[in-house]
């Protein structure tokens, strides 16, 4: 594991080498998560391409960069705080991922991103040299075109239940991302995501910051300049990024495909683990 370091702050990666040293995948998770996220795409690229996956700021062990009296003050003041003036931008994200892959020495790479992180790499791409293609998964341009987060979902994710332990919270945040019968059938599984969310994930206020970059992101003006071949996954039940927005995306995207995830949640990639893998080794060879 390594660190770079960005305008004072840490930024920790893994980079693991593969037999065939294939061009870099690099791997961008969304709000709040940790590289757990990832790891069922990790381990089916792993064995032909080098892999990257860094821990946004403020996640798991990057810095968060926030001022110092920022995390100590009162939940309600805090939020007003970083959401008016301290919050990240996804600007700042992608000079963090810039970042990374030069401390790297990454020439050239596949970025795919979930959600915040597929803000992240549609913003690393228009800005830097180094995307080879992209991969966004349940993302959106952003600005007053795109679909927003429902109401309903936005409570679940934001409210905190009255009493509730970290891990009951984590299970009320999660509950719009993935379909109900998958975590019915995988009670397990969703006991080890909670783990992993404990271990990994962001702290509350770097979410939080995190949270206040998503909310201003607006690339949509500026993607018809991208001339980076894009590959674009939706699942068409997502209750947190609405559908419309895969195809938003790919109306705005010159070189762009899109592929719908019948029945697909917003975790589809989890759910949906073989055939996005499927998709996604398919889509790496094609411009390797």
């Amino acid at each position: 594991m390594s660190r770079a370091i960005r305008d004072g702050v840490s930024i920790y990666y893994g980079y693991d080498e593969s037999e065939d040293g294939g061009t870099p995948v690099v791997f961008v998770q969304g709000l709040g998560y940790g590289r757990w996220m990832w790891r069922w795409q990790r381990e089916a690229v792993q064995d032909a391409f080098d892999v990257v996956a860094p821990d946004n700021r403020g996640t798991g062990q990057s810095d968060a960069g926030l001022p110092p009296l920022v995390p100590r003050l009162p939940r309600k003041l805090r939020a007003l705080l970083i959401f008016k003036l301290a919050g990240y931008s996804i600007g700042g994200l992608a000079a963090d991922l810039e970042a990374v892959l030069d401390d790297a020495g990454v020439r050239e790479a596949h970025i795919v991103g979930a959600s915040m992180g597929g803000m992240i790499a549609q913003r690393y791409a228009l800005e830097y040299t180094r995307a080879k293609t992209l991969t966004l998964c349940c993302t959106s341009h952003g600005g007053p075109d795109a679909a927003p987060v429902p109401e309903e979902t936005q409570e679940f994710i934001f409210d905190v239940p009255k009493g509730a332990s970290e891990r009951e919270t984590l299970r009320h945040r999660m509950r719009p991302a993935f379909n109900e019968r998958f975590t019915n059938r995988n009670p397990h599984l969703m006991d080890r995501i909670i783990e992993w969310r404990l271990e990994q994930d962001a702290t509350e206020p770097a979410r939080e910051a995190q949270a206040a970059a998503v909310l201003d992101f607006d690339v949509s003006d500026r993607l018809s300049r991208l001339r980076v071949p894009t590959l674009i996954l939706h699942g068409t039940d997502d209750q947190v990024v609405p559908a419309v927005n895969g195809r938003l995306l790919k109306e705005a995207i010159p070189d762009a495909r899109l592929e719908r995830i019948e029945g697909g949640s917003h975790l589809f990639f989890i759910e949906d683990a073989d055939r996005v893998n499927e998709e996604l080794l398919a889509f790496l060879d094609e411009h390797e």
